[in-house]
């Protein structure tokens, strides 16, 4: 599932929820290529000792690991820095799996006192 998250500021970020093959095929490149740098520079990291302690076998680890957190991160991030999702269909699919409930949940309280 993807969707779209806006920033106050006009900003827009179409975003994906669930596993991400692009972690899972190129490991920590699309984190840099998102702008993401600090998990980017952690998954790097992890690579490099998992892969060193493992002689390179372990960096396939790291990168399926980050496959199944890595988008749910990016997301909470993202809306940690005031995006928030542009229809209430994706912000019910985030919800239902857990990401950043409490904040989305601040969010509408407050869109909705605004009304």
């Amino acid at each position: 599932m993807q969707g779209i998250l806006q920033h106050p500021s006009g900003l827009v970020k179409e975003v994906k929820v669930g596993f991400s093959w692009t972690t899972f095929f190129f490991g920590f490149f699309p984190a840099f290529f998102r702008g993401d740098f600090k998990w980017g520079l952690i998954q790097l990291v992890l690579a490099l000792v998992v892969g060193t302690a493992t002689v390179g076998f372990g960096t396939g680890l790291v990168s399926l690991v980050f496959s199944f957190i890595y988008n749910k991160i990016y997301i909470n991030e993202l809306i940690e820095k005031g995006y928030r999702p542009i229809d209430t269909s994706f912000q019910q699919a985030l919800k239902q799996r857990g990401i950043h409930t409490r904040l989305l949940s601040e969010t509408s309280a407050r869109q909705e006192a605004a009304f």
